[in-house]
């Protein structure tokens, strides 16, 4: 009787660790999403920059997956960050635009009229926010909205605490008292950065036993130009190839350090290996502040700089350490893989834009053939051209509007975009814009119109 006591036991003991091994198998992974705003593709360490010090995201890079042709949904903010809570383009959002209208910033001499747009996040799209609360997961919301006023705030879009979102397209200061509406001020002379990288640390402390949803979109490096002058004076004099202006410098690694603290304490609260990273950028640098070369143009343009932009993923159990993966990838993706990651399906007759890079980061193919942006608008800064592209293979198209001209490009050989190959490769052109059309016109996409009476 012993004897079969002490064997019921021990198959007890092994039923209880094999359905412990089922739970843990089964766990939920924390998802830590981090956005930079206006970082350029050039703006790192490991992307190449031999100026910028950035020691901490170049330490995470070493041990994740570092997307070299990776792209932003938009070359502006509010598009980009609106692709990524919905999966959802811009274009089919119908937010393609960094502002209401932007009529502000059309040039007085304008041949066509921009479609109608608002950097609004209406509820009736659902947001990642949504989509992980109600799967279980306390959410977190830390840094940079910009997708519309008090009543879209991310606490209404899913989040259960919003530290810092609210409708402004950059700080009033980066340092305290800051005049940001939801963010409380605490100590005069206090950094953005850090105090953002402290509420994240803080929440994710007080949250962990359940799985955590945590969104740090971290106002820097966008204007104002300001930063702690101990970073600052490091760049002072070092201005050239990889560096305009120092302060911006001082940004730079003011954001490494807020991002690296935030990361790091996944290792000191022994969640590292149950959570997923990534961190990105939501458009390309801008040209003013930034040097993006050898990538054409920046912000608010589609050539390369606009667009192109880092993206650096660690999926435990899923990629591999010190990767360096050369797919085109776009915003939505993140969505889509963030979804897989969680095993949250989509309800019936919700789609997405976008596909999960889990495949990619395993290192295999990807059957996607062709990648679209839609930005119909002048930007801020005025010099740039309404237009859309296509990517496909290592071909990239771009369509203007005020002319209707095209550009073609072979971004594997002339990554800066120098030889306009449209008359040299007609067919291709030709094959490439019907292509775009078609996904234009399949997204319902706002195109401009010839400039009629005001």
């Amino acid at each position: 009787m012993k004897r079969q006591a002490s064997v019921a036991a021990l198959i007890c003991v092994f039923l209880s660790l094999f359905s412990q091994g089922v739970a843990d198998a089964r766990k939920q992974p924390h998802v830590l999403l981090i956005m930079s705003d206006d970082m350029g593709w050039m703006d790192l360490g490991c992307q190449g920059n031999a100026v910028l010090r950035t020691p901490l995201i170049d330490k995470f890079a070493s041990g994740a997956v570092r997307f070299t042709s990776a792209y932003a949904a938009s070359p502006v903010c509010s598009p980009t960050r609106a692709a990524l809570m919905t999966g959802l383009s811009p274009a089919r959002l119908h937010i393609t635009q960094h502002g209401p209208d932007g009529r502000q910033f059309w040039p007085d001499d304008r041949k066509i009229q921009p479609p109608p747009s608002d950097n609004t996040l209406p509820h009736e799209r659902v947001t990642l926010g949504e989509r992980l609360k109600e799967a279980g997961y306390a959410t977190g919301f830390f840094g940079k909205w910009h997708l519309g006023k008090e009543k879209h705030y991310p606490d209404t879009q899913g989040f259960d605490v919003n530290i810092g979102g609210c409708d402004m397209g950059g700080p009033p200061t980066y340092f305290d008292p800051y005049r940001i509406p939801t963010l409380k001020d605490r100590k005069e002379g206090e950094y953005l950065t850090d105090r953002l990288a402290d509420e994240t640390i803080g929440w994710m402390e007080g949250n962990s036993e359940q799985p955590m949803f945590i969104c740090l979109w971290t106002y820097n490096p966008h204007f104002p130009f300001e930063a702690p002058e101990e970073l600052t004076a490091h760049y002072k004099g070092k201005e050239g190839p990889g560096l305009i202006n120092p302060i911006y410098g001082g940004q730079i690694e003011a954001t490494d350090r807020g991002v690296g603290r935030v990361i790091a304490q996944l290792d000191k609260m022994g969640i590292a290996e149950d959570t997923l990273v990534i961190f990105t950028s939501d458009n390309g640098g801008w040209t003013g502040a930034t040097d993006n070369r050898p990538l054409r143009s920046g912000k608010g343009h589609l050539h390369e700089g606009g667009v192109r932009v880092p993206l650096i993923i660690r999926w435990p159990g899923v990629s591999k350490g010190h990767q360096v993966n050369d797919t085109p990838v776009v915003s939505m993706d993140l969505t889509a893989t963030i979804l897989d990651a969680t095993g949250v399906a989509l309800k019936a007759g919700a789609a997405l834009d976008g596909e999960s890079l889990r495949t990619v980061l395993e290192g295999k193919p990807t059957k996607r053939d062709a990648l679209f942006w839609h930005y119909p608008h002048w930007s801020f800064h005025k010099e740039n051209r309404p237009g859309s592209s296509v990517r496909m293979g290592d071909h990239k198209l771009i369509r203007f509007y005020d002319d209707g001209s095209l550009e073609l490009y072979d971004l594997a050989k002339d990554p800066s975009e120098t030889k306009n190959l449209a008359t040299e490769k007609p067919e291709l052109a030709k094959r490439m814009n019907t292509r775009l059309q078609e996904w234009l016109d399949e997204t319902k996409a706002g195109i401009p119109t010839k400039r009629g009476p005001e």
